[in-house]
Formats: C-alpha cells, sequence, structure tokens
C-alpha cells in the first residue's frame, strides 16, 4: 500500500488539462473530476460490481496475454491488481457516485485507475505514473466502457442473485413446513373479505410455498439473458481495435474466473443497444416482491387482534409495538417485508424507464439500472433471512379461533348445493344471517336431510377436498324427482 505523507499531492493530466491528486490516493484525474462533477446522493458502488468489474479486468488481460497483445511483466502486474480488487480491499478507492455520467464512464474509469496504480504498485512504482502502466493504453486494452459496464452490471447481477436464491428457498421451504404442521386445522376460507367454505390452513400455507417457488423459478429463468456477454464489442458493437481471438478467449476466462456460465452473445450490437435483460431481471424481481406483499398482507390479516381481529395464527413477538400502549405488538416482519417489496417495485419503475431511454448503438443510461437492480438484490435477500428466521418460522396456529370460525361460517351451505338445490341453500343463508343461527341447526330444523347426512355433508374436514355427492343423498332425491 502507498506510504505517501498524508497531505501531500500529485499531478496528473488528461486531455482537459491537469489537476492536483492526493499522493496516496489509488484512483486518478478522471475519477476525481467525477467526485467534482456529480456530489449526488453519497451512495457509492455496489461492492458486487466493484468485485465484477475485478473479474471482467482480469479476464481481459488474461485474453490480451494469451494473445501476446502485452509484455508479460506488465500484464501480470495488471492481472494481480484485478485480483486484488476483487477481494474488497480496494473498494474505498471507488469513489464516484452511483449517479453520474452516462454509460458509467466514471466508474469504468475509476476502475481502470485503481487497477493501473495498483499494478504501478506491484512493479515498483510511484502512484500516478502511467509509464509504467496507463490506466487506457494498458488495462483498457481492447475494451470500451461500451461493452465492459454491461458485461460488468450482467456479471455483477449474477453474482447477487446467487445470495437470493437460498434465501426464496429458505422461504419456501419454511412456507413448505408450515403447511405440513397445519395440515389438520380447519378454518374458515375468505374470498372477497367475506366467509367463504372451510379450508385447511395447511393448504393456505402450501399455496404461499408454491407461489414463492413459481416466481423464484421465473427469476431464474429471466436471468438467462443475463450469461450472454457483449464483452468484445469495443465501442459500437463491431469489435473495432480488438484481436478477432480476443472476445472469445476473454469470455471464456470470465467464465472460469466468476463461476459463471456466461457466453459471448450472438450479436454484440444487441448487447450494447438492448438491455432487456436487466429489464427481465427486474420485471421478475418486481413479480416476486407483489407476491411477497401478498402473503405478508395474508400474515397480517390473519394474525391481527389479539381480541379484536381474526387472530388465526401467532407471530413471533420480536419488539414492544408502540410507545403509549402497554403491551402492544405488532407484526414487524410483515410490515418489513412489504415495505422492502415497495423499493423493489420503485426501483423497477427506475429500470423500465432507463432501458426504454437506449438511443441506437447504445443506452447510456445504464449506471441507474445497475444500482436498482443490484440493490433490490440486495434488499431482498436480506429481508427474506429474518422474514423466514423471525417470523415464518415461527408463528404458531390458534387452533380455537380456527375452528370457531370453520363452523360459523355461513358457506357450509355451499355443500347443501348438490343436495337441496342452491336456491334452498340460500334461504338457509339468509335465515342464519338474520337470526345468529348455525346452517347445520337450521338445516335439522328444516328437516331437508337426514341426521345422518346432516352429520356427513355438512362436515368440514369433507369440504376441504373434492368428493362425490354421498350416495343415500343423491338416490333420495333422484326418486323425489320421479314423483
Amino acid at each position: 500500500m502507498s506510504t505517501a505523507t498524508a497531505g501531500a499531492t500529485r499531478l496528473e493530466k488528461d486531455s482537459l488539462g491537469t489537476k492536483e491528486i492526493p499522493a496516496n490516493v489509488y484512483y486518478g484525474i478522471q475519477t476525481l473530476r467525477a467526485v467534482e462533477n456529480y456530489p449526488i446522493s453519497g451512495m457509492r458502488a455496489h461492492p458486487t460490481l466493484i468485485r465484477a468489474f475485478g473479474m471482467v479486468k482480469q479476464a481481459a488481460a488474461e485474453a490480451n496475454k494469451e494473445l501476446g497483445l502485452l509484455d508479460e511483466k506488465r500484464v501480470n502486474a495488471i492481472i494481480q491488481a484485478a485480483k486484488d480488487v476483487q477481494t474488497g480491499k480496494f473498494n474505498d478507492s471507488f469513489v464516484v457516485d452511483v449517479f453520474q455520467a452516462g454509460a458509467g464512464v466514471s466508474f469504468h474509469m475509476n476502475s481502470n485507475e485503481v487497477i493501473a496504480n495498483r499494478a504501478v504498485e506491484i512493479l515498483g512504482g510511484a502512484l500516478g505514473d502511467a509509464s509504467v502502466v496507463h490506466p487506457n493504453d494498458h488495462v483498457n486494452y481492447g475494451q470500451s466502457t461500451n461493452d465492459v459496464f454491461p458485461t460488468g452490471m450482467r456479471l455483477a447481477t449474477l453474482l447477487e442473485l446467487d445470495k437470493l436464491y437460498p434465501a426464496l428457498n429458505g422461504l419456501s421451504d419454511a412456507l413448505e413446513k408450515k403447511a405440513k404442521e397445519f395440515h389438520g386445522i380447519l378454518k374458515s376460507g375468505r374470498t372477497h373479505m367475506q366467509d367463504a367454505v372451510p379450508m385447511r390452513l395447511g393448504q393456505e400455507f402450501a399455496a404461499y410455498a408454491g407461489a414463492i417457488r413459481r416466481a423464484t423459478e421465473a427469476l431464474k429463468h429471466s436471468s438467462g439473458y443475463l450469461r450472454e456477454l457483449g464483452l468484445g464489442g469495443s465501442a459500437v458493437g463491431t469489435g473495432i481495435n480488438t484481436h478477432p481471438d480476443y472476445r472469445e478467449k476473454a469470455i471464456a476466462h470470465l467464465a472460469r474466473i466468476s463461476g459463471q456460465n456466461v457466453k459471448p452473445v450472438d450479436d454484440m450490437r444487441y448487447a450494447m443497444q438492448s438491455n432487456l435483460a436487466m429489464a427481465a431481471v427486474s420485471s421478475a424481481l418486481r413479480n416476486l416482491s407483489l407476491e411477497i406483499i401478498r402473503i405478508s398482507n395474508d400474515l397480517r390479516l390473519i394474525s391481527s387482534g389479539p381480541n379484536t381481529g381474526l387472530a388465526e395464527v401467532n407471530l413471533p413477538g420480536l419488539q414492544p409495538g408502540s410507545s403509549i400502549m402497554p403491551g402492544k405488538i405488532n407484526p414487524v416482519m410483515p410490515e418489513l417485508a412489504a415495505m422492502v417489496a415497495f423499493q423493489v417495485i420503485g426501483n423497477d419503475v427506475a429500470v423500465a424507464m432507463a432501458v426504454q431511454a437506449g438511443q441506437l448503438e447504445l443506452n447510456v443510461m445504464m449506471p441507474t439500472m445497475s444500482y436498482s437492480v443490484l440493490q433490490s438484490i440486495t434488499i431482498l435477500t436480506n429481508m427474506l433471512r429474518q422474514f423466514t428466521d423471525k417470523c415464518v418460522a415461527g408463528l404458531t396456529a390458534n387452533e380455537t379461533r380456527c375452528a370457531f370460525y370453520t363452523q360459523a361460517t355461513v358457506s357450509l351451505a355451499t355443500a347443501l348445493n348438490p343436495y337441496i338445490g342452491y336456491a334452498k341453500a340460500a334461504e338457509i343463508v339468509k335465515e342464519s344471517v338474520a337470526s345468529g343461527r348455525g346452517i347445520i341447526e337450521i338445516a335439522r330444523e328444516k328437516r331437508l336431510l337426514t341426521e345422518q347426512e346432516i352429520g356427513e355433508i355438512l362436515d368440514p374436514e369433507r369440504m376441504t377436498e373434492p368428493r362425490r355427492p354421498l350416495e343415500a343423498a343423491a338416490k333420495r332425491e333422484e326418486i323425489k324427482g320421479k314423483k
């Protein structure tokens, strides 16, 4: 690491002039210009994007080395510097705001300058001495922001998604476990927020698990588009200033370095013009978030109470829920889940606007796409771990309340339809609502069915699965119809 005196500076020059730069920093003049030009959010690049760029730069250097395009001593230093960037120990040197110049030129040059200066240091030179290793001529040899940033952005998204999948699987596993645990617990179903026919609490949770599984599969499918890389396309997708074999070799090295099954795209112009891949992943994250919001809202509803709500399930108590009401416990994890999902949906809007804003040979809005998608994946991953461990895994059923609702729902009368018809069943429901008496009590009083038939037909457990009408009752209705 540099040992320059604190407060000392070095002078660097670019096409716009010269600037003094702190002597001990690894970035250079173009990064400093970006810092001065874009003091926007105070937020810096996602660590996984930095890591991905280190991988891309290593892969490019190894391809150039293999092709004999850079001298071995210099290229070996670049490769080592790019590896060092991947470890994260130079993350503090990536100082460009996430909102910056179009196409990510500023972040890309930040990467080139950090790697160049680290390579200079490895070779024993002084930071800023571009004659030893130049950020453009050597680190960026055969490359352009226009093919490197799309490649790095896609690779970073793939790497970050690999952290999200286990969290998603953990949630669906926890929901499936609850589905089995609650299989024998009957409750009232609800449609239109009104009483519906009985169902099993376990069936409700199994459906939640199925939704998360399917949303995960949709996300994995959409991520396939990220694996097609346009590295080697250079400025406009034509491969200018690149060796004919560079593209294939660089991406092969990148696949090995990253452990990702990436491949050269069949049309480099497409990979530069279009960000369909980012739109597809962002949309899948949005759709996943819609399911998470729905499930979290259901959990808040069925746990509402404890005395004046549905109170069918009990969520773990994690913290006091009110500064004024003693003993109040809130559904904080479902609330958290919903808020994170809202942010992901907002990020998707930003991505959608950026994706459609591409013009001709390049979409320059990539920095906001990358920031939005990577943030969405990260906050979803972290939230899902907490939501699963601190909410779903520990929730319990209130069997007494569920049993009460099972018997109280007026939609028990639905089971009577095959035997007495919809109209007569509706009359029983009306009478039940008006009088407050139960469906079974009224059916017994009207002697529409035998006691055995009432016991079997109006058995809530029997209503939770498809079954044939009772033969005795059906036969009686058939004889009655002939009379």
